[in-house]
């Protein structure tokens, strides 16, 4: 038995759908009495265009009573019956071909797709925006890296994105989104994989070292090379895994978001989304957890060693946790691979939906209503020539550049940031740093999705709201202001003698270790008893070491320099940096936490004004240009700009044999002002841009709009009472 039911969707779309019904017995069909509407009484809904439209395309949108009437017995026997069929004839069925089991149908409903989905977010996190950054350093000992290579290693990620979003984009939001999530995700998973391979592919690790390293007068010497070795050619493997990583999170962001905005009512839509990203946040946050529990584990799992982590000759298992997001992402590929093009029940959502697309003075925005539009690659210009000609849409393109430049140079540079302000360890800096990141920029997220949803904002209210959160920020990124003083640190900030040292001079050579020939590679800051900081235990001229039992850490004895300046106590120093008193901490923490909340605050609410000011057609490959514009305007070019800029304010450069390498010791006070200056720079443009989105936006006309935002967005005209708002004949 089938019910064909058509109807005309806000861009002219016609859908038909099929309620197909088991074979019933007679009497139970017999007792189902559809209660059809009278003419008089026509369940009609009007939409953008002003067509009129029957919401009876679903058993559970229908108008029909005992369709409506869920906690019917009738309606429980008849459901059991119901198959839904797309437009196209797919069945709306969760399963693989023909194995489609009634046990998986439970997941088949968008709480389920979110759930696969933000695990594939999570675990894509983990992987490129945690590990990635955690095992770096362990990579490059590892395999003889240099910085600039570890860094194209980096950005090859970056690179596939943006090669692979404009075709994934395009394509993919006119076809079937869960298969390319599927595939995408599968292809991620690969792409772990293979970035771990090396560790199985190359001969084990070798470490030689002495204890007596680094003391004064144990006769040091570095051997300078400029042989390369041929672990480096790793690298190669090491960025087609990024490779892979970028095409297979390609899809992830831009149609994974699509399929959940079609599949959900528009006002729940950003709630959606907003879970999904913050799923994608706290990713990265358990990939430095995780990460720096491996590094931890020595990279020859069983090898006995004398070494500890604390050496600069340590390398972690850097590899443990690429071979279980690899394993993890190919078992979530397989559920996400079974969806169907459009979940159940979802026709409702698409066709009921406002439009809320920026208006073209020349109309062209209808181009995108046509049913055929954009399935071929010839209509690709035209829809990119329709996005370019959306103010709206360039705007907030613009206006995320610019915010992605501030959170990819933060999150880059925000622990070396707080390493330097507070005299604290890497791990410590970046443990802190998530600590911040964490609740600041998940709950930022997901509350901007909450609060569009309950206030039920359109898309000149989410662009003002946008606009608000980004002057906030704004004015808190003024804590900036605010330094924590050096600690002193003999030879950098002052002199041997604690006397003033010249702007712009070092000097680590002092009578008291002239004859330790102290190497300036050698680079291991101890903290002395005078409670200031030397280069290295030579440059303090220690000449003893032992092992602390309670803390574990190193202490340095018979220290000549110290001596010196402090002849009461004893001459001895501790492995690591002096710990720092700074009185504005609480408060500049307090305000960065601020920074970043607000920062977050309208990340969804922007992607979701960025869905609403384009038609419905071209949502995913709106979001595949943004992705495009973020990422080469913003995400690829932010931490260059914030590098370059930190590096100015540097006091202490590695020396390489020569070479300059990587900055030791920066200053304070300049590291605060250079990042208040970006800072202002980017969230002042920023501004500008989301105030001229704002203001060059044009909605509908009025008239296109329904006159209750509930009727149009739930699509029930008072379903259980079989009556719904009439229309006028003005607007058929």
């Amino acid at each position: 038995m089938e019910m064909p039911q058509k109807s005309a969707g806000e861009n002219g779309f016609n859908f038909t759908q099929k309620l197909l019904f088991s074979s019933l017995s007679g009497s139970v069909e017999n007792s189902l009495a559809f209660e059809a509407p009278s003419p008089k009484e026509p369940c009609t809904t009007p939409l953008s265009n002003g067509t009129l439209y029957s919401n009876a395309n679903s058993p559970s949108d229908s108008c029909v009573k005992p369709l409506c009437d869920t906690g019917s017995e009738n309606n429980s026997q008849f459901a059991k019956g119901i198959k839904y069929v797309s437009s196209e004839g797919e069945a709306l069925v969760c399963g693989w071909g023909a194995f489609t089991p009634s046990c998986l149908q439970f997941f088949n409903r968008p709480k389920g797709i979110l759930f696969f989905l933000c695990v594939a977010s999570f675990l894509q996190g983990m992987t490129v925006n945690g590990f990635i950054n955690t095992v770096i350093t362990s990579i490059e000992r590892r395999f003889d890296l240099r910085s600039y290579e570890s860094g194209l290693i980096a950005s090859s990620y970056d690179i596939a994105a943006c090669v692979c979003l404009t075709f994934v984009s395009y394509f993919g939001g006119n076809g079937h989104k869960p298969r390319w999530l599927g595939w995408g995700v599968l292809v991620m998973g690969v792409g772990s994989i293979i970035f771990a391979l090396p560790q199985f592919t190359t001969s084990q690790y070798e470490v030689r070292f002495s204890e007596e390293i680094g003391l004064c007068s144990s006769n040091q010497s570095v051997t300078c090379t400029e042989s390369v070795s041929s672990l480096s050619n790793y690298r190669f493997v090491f960025m087609l895994g990024q490779f892979l990583h970028g095409i297979g999170a390609t899809p992830l962001y831009t149609l994974g978001v699509t399929y959940l905005d079609e599949n959900v009512k528009s006002n729940y839509s950003p709630v959606y989304i907003a879970i999904f990203y913050t799923a994608a946040i706290l990713g990265p946050a358990a990939g430095y957890l995780v990460g720096g529990i491996f590094l931890n584990i020595f990279t020859e799992i069983g090898r006995q060693i004398d070494l500890t982590p604390d050496n600069t000759l340590w390398v972690g298992a850097w590899w443990i946790g690429f071979l279980g997001a690899g394993a993890g992402s190919l078992l979530i590929a397989i559920p996400i691979l079974g969806y169907p093009h459009r979940l159940p029940g979802s026709q409702r959502y698409i066709v009921m939906r406002v439009s809320e697309a920026h208006q073209l003075k020349d109309g062209s925005q209808k181009t995108a209503s046509d049913p055929d539009f954009g399935k071929t690659v010839k209509d690709l210009p035209r829809s990119l020539l329709l996005l370019l000609k959306n103010p709206t849409f360039i705007f907030l393109c613009l206006a995320g550049a610019t915010e992605a430049t501030l959170i990819a140079g933060m999150s880059t540079f925000g622990p070396k940031f707080l390493e330097s302000q507070f005299s604290l360890s890497a791990s410590e800096a970046a443990t802190l740093f998530g600590y911040l990141v964490v609740p600041a920029g998940g709950g930022g997220t997901f509350l901007g999705g909450f609060i569009v949803n309950k206030f039920k904002l359109r898309c000149s209210g989410i662009i003002k709201f946008c606009l608000l959160c980004t002057m906030s920020s704004l004015l808190a990124i003024f804590i900036f202001f605010i330094d924590c003083p050096n600690m002193p640190m003999a030879g950098v900030t002052q002199m041997y003698d604690r006397s003033v040292l010249p702007e712009g001079r070092l000097n680590l050579s002092a009578p008291c270790n002239m004859e330790c020939d102290c190497l300036r590679e050698m680079y291991s800051p101890v903290c002395g008893k005078d409670n200031i900081m030397y280069y290295s235990p030579c440059h303090a001229g220690c000449k003893k070491v032992s092992v602390n039992q309670e803390s574990g850490k190193k202490v340095y004895a018979d220290c000549s320099c110290i001596l010196q300046h402090a002849p009461t106590v004893s001459g001895s120093a501790t492995a690591g940096k002096c710990t720092s008193s700074c009185e504005q901490r609480t408060f500049l923490l307090l305000f960065m936490f601020v920074v970043i909340l607000f920062t977050f605050l309208s990340s969804i609410p922007a992607l979701t004004a960025t869905l609403r000011c384009v038609s419905d057609r071209q949502r995913s490959f709106a979001l595949g240009i943004q992705w495009i514009v973020v990422r080469t305007l913003g995400g690829i070019p932010g931490p260059i700009a914030f590098g370059s800029m930190i590096d100015k304010s540097c006091l202490l450069w590695q020396n390489q044999c020569g070479e300059q390498g990587s900055c030791y010791v920066y200053q304070n006070f300049s590291m605060s002002r250079y990042t208040l200056t970006a800072g202002l720079i980017y969230k002042v443009i920023g501004s500008f841009f989301f105030l001229l989105a704002c203001v060059l936006y044009k909605p509908p006309p009025p008239e296109s709009l329904p006159g209750s935002s509930d009727t149009s967005e739930n699509g029930n005209c008072d379903l259980q009472d079989k009556t719904c708002p009439h229309q006028s004949q003005d607007h058929i």
